[in-house]
């Protein structure tokens, strides 16, 4: 089952980033993804089967959002894993 959202937006909004309406269509979906994956709500495996993507892909992907591949995995959480080990 797939479900759509319809979002509304000022044209001028995608000329600004100088993308057409399939193309802003496309960087909205990868957008909300990354940042999705970005605050721990799905995981990359998730965020790249819904962009049709491998995984390796989209972990690459992250880099061009600025996003660590390691997601909402913050320093918090790796001294508690040092503490833990």
């Amino acid at each position: 089952m797939k479900g759509m959202i319809k979002i509304e937006y000022p044209e001028s909004l995608a000329n600004i980033l100088r993308l057409n309406g399939k193309d802003f269509e496309s960087e909205m979906k990868t957008s909300s993804l990354v940042k999705l994956f970005e605050l721990g709500k799905v995981s990359s495996g998730v965020a790249a089967r819904v962009l049709g993507l491998s995984r390796v892909d989209f972990l690459e992907l992250l880099a061009k959002y600025n996003v660590s591949v390691f997601g909402a995995y913050d320093i918090n959480d790796l001294n508690e894993d040092i503490a833990n080990a």
